[in-house]
């Protein structure tokens, strides 16, 4: 499982790329979703005015052509009395004469639902048709009757176009007769309407689906801006990087390199030389005691204070190295031995205070801070010609804060270019690895050095140790 996990973990590249593609995928994504609403529901309206608008001007045709062919009979209808069969013949001939385009013509049905004129269907003639329903289940025949007593109305339904055989779409306009009891109309059919208003809205879903095209493309665009500006950031950064680390690997190196000069130096001039003198010491002594001079004890003492003096050097350079009072009793007691040792050596007042933090500081905390500790102080005694130096830690809410300031002359803006401040470079690091801060304020008067660590490298306080103290060198 473990495994599986690591597989798809993400690197810190890639949760950049999502968190910068992510947003502009979602507003692409919202644009996209809210211009093809817009467009359709705009696309929509349009459509059914010029559907509605169409299909009223059907309608007025049809009842030109119904008034126009009531005209032409009137004259007959008028003046017949409701059983006048030779009337009823005369206008049903006229009717059934009235064919015009490839479709158009009139028809009649007698309110018991019998048809009596219908040219282009000359079989349906003579035969009762009520009840009679489209393939969609409309009424027709019973319905245009109730709009034939009614006066006068349309009606939509299914039925054959004598063209093509096919059924389509039609709309009638039917007009009663009401002193023959005759169901009197003509119908058009609005399949080419129905094409128009489908090739509209086929239209506007090809606007949109292109819409959805061009966004889409605009956005793959974007991403893929973003992909290449991140990949050339991230080489970028990743060449920086690498001279980086050359950079610090060889001033580890360096200091690597000086720190054994150091230990070297000392281990010739202090430990070596002592032992060289215990050596003396010890042959004159052996010299003496062959040839029974009873000096031969003052050169024994000798070598035995030279011998203690080397034992003392060689604590003194493992203290440098790693005090054993920063792991045994805390950063406290190792900055203030720190200090009296600089005292002792140097001759410089030095005063420290601090509040009890009882190990309360981590490993990585104390390490760092004590190391900073011993940076200024090497630096205060080989540059600053200080005469007095103060040091305080302190806890707060925000963590811990080490300060040291002396009244030396401050640094020197322009350093040798064989080693620009290495010193002050190895202490902004250490605080950048905890997460910490580094302050910097340099004068002619003297420098303050703030070193602070965050919160996070203070561990749970214990009980008795919220007490304060201060300690002079």
């Amino acid at each position: 499982m473990a495994a599986i996990l690591e597989r798809f973990r993400i690197s810190y590249g890639q949760k950049l790329f999502l968190l910068t593609s992510a947003p502009l995928i979602l507003s692409a994504a919202a644009i996209a979703f809210v211009v093809a609403s817009q467009s359709r529901a705009t696309a929509d309206r349009e459509i059914r005015a010029l559907e509605t608008q169409l299909i009223e001007a059907k309608k007025q045709e049809l009842r030109n052509y119904v008034t126009q062919a009531r005209n032409g009979f009137y004259f007959i209808y008028g003046s017949a009395a409701p059983d006048d069969e030779a009337a009823k013949v005369q206008v049903a001939q006229i009717l059934a004469a009235m064919i015009y385009g490839e479709d158009g013509s009139f028809f009649v049905y007698d309110y018991d639902g019998n048809n009596l004129v219908s040219p282009r269907r000359t079989a349906m003639i003579g035969r009762n048709w009520a009840g009679l329903a489209d393939s969609e289940g409309t009424p027709i025949t019973d319905a245009l009757i109730d709009i034939a007593r009614a006066g006068s109305g349309y009606h939509s339904y299914l039925w054959p176009k004598p063209s093509t055989g096919e059924e389509a779409r039609m709309i009638t306009f039917v007009l009663g007769f009401q002193d023959w009891q005759w169901a009197v109309g003509t119908g058009v059919w609005i399949d080419d309407i129905l094409e128009e208003v489908a090739l509209a809205r086929a239209g506007v879903e090809s606007r949109v689906r292109s819409t959805f095209v061009y966004i889409g493309g605009i956005t793959l665009t974007a991403l893929l801006m973003v992909f290449f500006s991140g990949l050339m950031m991230n080489l970028r950064e990743r060449r920086l990087a690498d001279a980086k680390l050359k950079e610090l690997t060889q001033r580890v190196f360096d200091a690597q390199e000086e720190e054994r000069g150091r230990v070297a130096r000392e281990l010739h001039d202090g430990i070596s030389q002592i032992l060289v003198g215990v050596k003396y010491a010890l042959d004159i002594a052996r010299r003496r005691l062959a040839s029974g001079d009873a000096r031969a004890e003052q050169a024994l003492e000798r070598g035995q204070e030279n011998l203690s003096g080397a034992i003392q050097e060689v604590r003194r350079i493992s203290r440098d190295l790693r005090p054993g009072t920063l792991d045994d009793l805390g950063l406290g007691p190792a900055l203030k031995t720190l200090t009296e040792d600089f005292h002792t050596r140097t001759g410089i007042e030095t005063v420290f205070e601090t509040v009890v933090f009882r190990n309360r500081i981590d490993q990585e905390g104390r390490i760092a801070l004590y190391r900073i500790a011993q940076e200024a102080l090497t630096n205060i005694e080989r540059h600053s010609g200080a005469t007095r130096v103060e040091m305080d830690l302190r806890g707060h809410r925000r963590g811990a804060t080490l300060k040291i300031a002396d009244n030396g002359c401050g640094i020197d803006p322009d350093p040798p270019r064989s080693r620009p401040g290495i010193g002050l470079r190895n202490m902004q690091e250490r605080m950048e690895q905890l997460g910490g801060s580094l302050r910097v304020l340099s004068s002619r008067s003297g420098t303050v050095i703030e070193a602070q660590i965050p919160l996070s490298h203070l561990l749970p306080p214990e009980e008795g140790s919220q007490q304060a103290r201060k300690v002079r060198a």
